[in-house]
């Protein structure tokens, strides 16, 4: 954390996998405390519109964070279906785009396409 920004922090939209939840609860905290289900699956909470564990100091659940969270900036755009930085992100130019992240973030996003599919509780 480098820079301390939060702006992906802000008003997230962040899924969370099973093993995302699993690691969250191992940690101490209770799922209705910091996640929600939509129709796309579950997502972090929100609390004033900023991520329930954004605090004066950054994330509370640093070591926990979700795997998004640990790959942000690098996101997959929909629109032209591809792997990019996030253009939120001002420092998105001081990260590297490897291959081994891009591949994490597609094997994340097949496996919470599947999670959502399979619609339980974790």
């Amino acid at each position: 954390m480098k820079h301390r920004c939060n702006l992906c922090c802000i008003e997230t939209e962040m899924p969370l996998s099973r093993s995302d939840i699993k690691r969250i609860l191992k940690a101490g905290y209770n799922l209705n405390d910091f996640a929600v289900k939509t129709s796309e699956g579950w997502r972090l909470k929100n609390r004033s519109n900023k991520c329930v564990f954004l605090g004066e100091e950054g994330c509370k659940i640093y070591p926990y964070r979700p795997e998004g969270c640990r790959l942000y900036p690098l996101v997959y755009d929909e629109t032209l279906g591809t792997v990019k930085f996030d253009d939120i992100c001002p420092y998105s130019d001081e990260f590297e785009m490897t291959e081994e992240n891009i591949q994490k973030l597609i094997n994340l996003l097949a496996r919470l396409e599947k999670e959502r599919k399979e619609d339980d509780i974790p």
